[in-house]
């Protein structure tokens, strides 16, 4: 029905009833054939997402940034977001799922039409109602049929004993826990999982219960295997249903540990139930699960919600707020209005709910004050909250988690003496904050999260002797000055102070944090580490600048520095280094580094070293070697011996690089390299040249079908004919900027080439400044980044010469170069063996 190597743009629908399978059927779909589209998006939970304020906005914001590759549109409401889908993918070939979609004007916003997207694009949409479908014109519909009896076994006998078919004693008993089930996957599968590991006389047992029960609902399964699930993993089930489904797993599990120990075991028979699962460190669930643990909850008081265990509906939470309604049943309270709103307090609207835990606030105006707060507050979420300091009279002693990111709080107050039991404090992006006060009160303490805390001058020096810190994280922070001298943070594993131009000093390390792994300090105003930075003998990944070392002091025992070893640095795990500005000079921080065995990436951007030294090549295993604005570099000698990948972009001065030059001998060997880019490197280019066809005789002669080399040029090779000459002068206006630019080329490529053996594929790229990233690493300026693509592919004839004719079509998809000429853009040519 999709026809995917056709070049019709199709819609089609996924209908079925709840549980038989439909986003699981579209998935597959997806990562069968997502390969073969220049972009995809799956958006999942269309109509959970869709329902608060902005949901369908930050849909069609997903939508675009998967399908152009990352690319970060500013959408400022929904028309305009259906504008810009129509204006980047009316001449892509993208792939689209849209899941669970309950409401026309879902379709309407997000896939309105098969003219907004490319030829032999796909659009796929899955719902329970085959009229909304009709509705929106949508004639290719796939109805859903429930397993048929050998399906249903084998799905059934997967989650019931780990293979597809039962034992012959369980034969007859699996043959009736299927017809049960009724052939639904969703039945199927939680019916296995709960009778997994059971004896038949348990089986027997267990079935016969079930006779009673309607068969024209799965209700009745999934109740029976909420049922059978112990108390406290009941309570986590809940919990997930009514207040975290879609979060990260592990910040669920810090949650949680505000209630119970040890809940990553909840959340593990929870998945070995088939109840929940993990996708991309997410925990998702069924809605029809979702649904079924919301009800369990209604259940406990139908009519009134003050008498429930958890409130969500906005409806509800307003009535027991406003009616002082609340009694200590409630448990836990998330406010979350589908539109942007205002809620007063009075002095009694906490007043009944003495052990109320939990404190959920997403983006709701509260005024008012209340008189009486729970003094069991376990955790409390409330982005943008409108305090400018604490409560005198909020309790937290019994405080676990205290999130209040992109808050007006410019001061935490006496409160935050009594946070004893506090694991995880996250201010980050609070702009008025100025001050982090004595925390040694939190000696529980594990992650603080100040990021983009701009304001932010002082941190006390109490912060640098929490026992349990895992994680301190302060960048963006620039005007930060004083931070602790001394730290001995023994659990800490993450240490972020980029950004952070105000900050001088490193603090001493006074004892070993052997377990610290990330130190980032790029864009600090740190120049100099102690050496006391020998103790962080786990370090894996140091980003940083031209940095030294201060010599040992003699009050300082420190084996690797102190004991005749003071020119040696050793970090015997470190795995990833980035410096900025470095110098590389014998008495360079990177000379006296002892990690030779165990670099594996090298990033060196805006040096002022003129060569690359030859002690570069002692790092035997580095397999990455980025070099980036190095501006004086002129020559790179001699490269690792193991490096796969280097890329070198604007070292303007660079002209002498002999491994490049031996590559395009015929008989050179590659000996691991796989990928060589170089950009915006004129020297190199002018004084050197490239014959871009010699580069065929190198790929054609390796054994490796992926080698890339990627090379700048000024001028479009003599062997590219253009056919249309005004596409090389074309100006792109803002009324024209995301249509496509055809150019029609001619190719022939010399006799003496065998082309019946291989071909060519050539990218024919513009380029200008903006941004990139690359492995993980933040954003760096350079300028050579790929805005415009086309490819065409050449293939062999039988004569020897290879002709190509075929259109390129150009896409613009970002708006730099608004109003810029495209012939003023640099462009690169690539070349792969295919």
């Amino acid at each position: 029905m999709l026809d995917v190597g056709g070049n019709r743009c199709c819609i089609l629908g996924i209908w079925g009833t709840a549980g038989i399978g439909k986003t699981t059927i579209a998935k597959a779909v997806f990562n069968s054939i997502a390969h073969k589209f220049e972009g995809s998006c799956f958006l999942e939970n269309v109509r959970e997402n869709s329902m608060s304020h902005g949901g369908l906005l930050q849909l069609q914001k997903r939508l675009l940034e998967e399908t152009l590759g990352g690319k970060n549109l500013k959408l400022n409401s929904v028309d305009r977001g259906i504008s810009v889908i129509k204006q980047n993918l009316s001449s892509k070939k993208v792939l689209l799922i849209l899941d669970d979609v309950n409401q026309l004007d879902q379709l309407k916003k997000l896939a309105g039409a098969e003219s907004w997207f490319g030829h032999g694009s796909k659009v796929i949409i899955t719902t329970r109602d085959r009229g909304l479908l009709t509705r929106h014109g949508i004639e290719l519909i796939y109805k859903v049929k429930k397993l048929d009896y050998q399906q249903a076994l084998e799905l059934f006998s997967l989650n019931a004993f780990g293979m597809s078919a039962p034992p012959d004693d369980y034969l007859e008993l699996s043959k009736h826990a299927i017809a049960y089930a009724q052939h639904l996957p969703l039945a199927l599968t939680l019916l296995g999982s709960h009778l997994s590991n059971e004896s038949v006389e348990r089986w027997r047992a267990k079935l016969d219960c079930y006779e009673g029960d309607p068969f024209d609902s799965i209700h009745s399964i999934l109740r029976i295997s909420y049922d059978a699930l112990a108390y406290r993993v009941q309570q986590v089930f809940l919990d997930i249903a009514c207040f975290f489904k879609g979060q990260k797993k592990d910040y669920v599990i810090q949650l949680l540990q505000c209630f119970l120990k040890n809940p990553e075991d909840c959340i593990q028979e929870l998945v070995q139930k088939a109840i929940i699962t993990i996708e991309l460190d997410r925990i998702l669930m069924h809605d029809l699960l979702e649904q079924m643990g919301k009800d369990i909850v209604h259940e406990e008081s139908p009519t009134e919600p003050g008498e429930r265990s958890r409130l969500w509906f906005h409806e509800d939470v307003c009535h027991v707020l406003k009616e002082n309604t609340g009694t200590n049943k409630v448990r836990g309270i998330m406010i979350k209005f589908p539109e942007p709103g205002e809620l007063h307090l009075t002095a009694k609207s906490f007043s009944g709910m003495t052990n109320l835990g939990i404190f959920i606030n997403r983006k709701t105006s509260l005024y008012g004050e209340a008189g009486f707060v729970p003094n069991k507050l376990r955790m409390i979420d409330w982005e943008n909250c409108e305090w400018q300091s604490l409560p005198s009279n909020l309790p937290l002693n019994e405080l676990v988690v205290f999130n209040m990111p992109n808050s007006r709080i410019r001061q935490l107050g006496e409160p935050s003496k009594n946070l004893s039991k506090l694991t995880s404090l996250n201010l980050s992006g609070c702009e008025f904050l100025t001050k982090i006060p004595d925390l040694s009160g939190s000696p529980n303490l594990k992650y603080l999260d100040l990021t983009g805390c701009t304001s932010l001058i002082e941190v006390d020096a109490s912060v640098g002797f929490l026992p349990k810190l895992l994680s301190l994280d302060l960048e963006g922070c620039y005007n930060l000055a004083i931070f602790p001298t001394r730290i001995s943070l023994k659990s800490l594993t993450r240490l972020r102070l980029g950004g952070c131009t105000s900050l001088k000093i490193f603090p001493e390390i006074e004892d070993k944090m052997e377990f610290m792994i990330n130190l980032q300090l790029h864009g600090s105003g740190i120049r100099e580490l102690p050496s006391s930075i020998s103790y962080l003998t786990g370090l894996q990944d140091l980003d940083t600048h031209n940095i030294s070392i201060r010599s040992a002091s003699t009050s300082q025992s420190n084996s690797n520095i102190s004991q005749g070893k003071q020119s040696l640095l050793v970090l015997p795990k470190l795995n990833s280094l980035v410096m900025e500005e470095g110098s590389l000079s014998k008495s360079d921080f990177l000379v006296g580094l002892d990690c030779w065995s165990t670099l594996r990436i090298l990033y060196l951007f805006g040096g002022n070293f003129v060569n690359l030294p030859a002690y570069i090549t002692k790092f035997v295993n580095l397999e990455i070697l980025l070099l980036s604005c190095c501006s004086k570099l002129r020559e790179i000698p001699k490269l690792p011996p193991k490096v796969g990948l280097v890329w070198v972009s604007d070292c303007r001065a660079l002209e002498n690089f002999p491994k490049l030059f031996s590559l395009f001998e015929p008989e050179t060997e590659l000996h691991g390299l796989e990928s060589l880019q170089l950009m915006n490197c004129p020297r190199l280019c002018a004084n050197n040249g490239y014959d871009l066809a010699r580069i065929e005789f190198l790929l054609l002669n390796q054994h490796s079908n992926d080698f890339e080399i990627v090379v700048p040029g000024s001028e479009v090779p003599k062997w590219f004919n253009y056919r249309w000459e005004e596409a090389q002068n074309l100006i792109l206006e803002p009324d024209n900027l995301n249509s496509a630019v055809i150019c029609e080329v001619s190719i022939k490529i010399p006799r003496n080439v065998e082309w019946q053996k291989s071909g060519l594929a050539v990218c024919v790229v513009f380029e200008s400044p903006r941004s990139f990233n690359i492995h993980g690493y933040p954003d760096r300026k350079m300028s050579a980044a790929v805005i415009l693509i086309g490819a065409a592919v050449m293939s062999g004839t039988g004569d020897g010469v290879c002709h190509l004719e075929r259109r390129l079509v150009i896409e613009s998809i970002v708006d730099e170069v608004a109003g810029g000429a495209l012939s003023s853009g640099r462009a690169v040519v690539r070349c792969a063996r295919v």
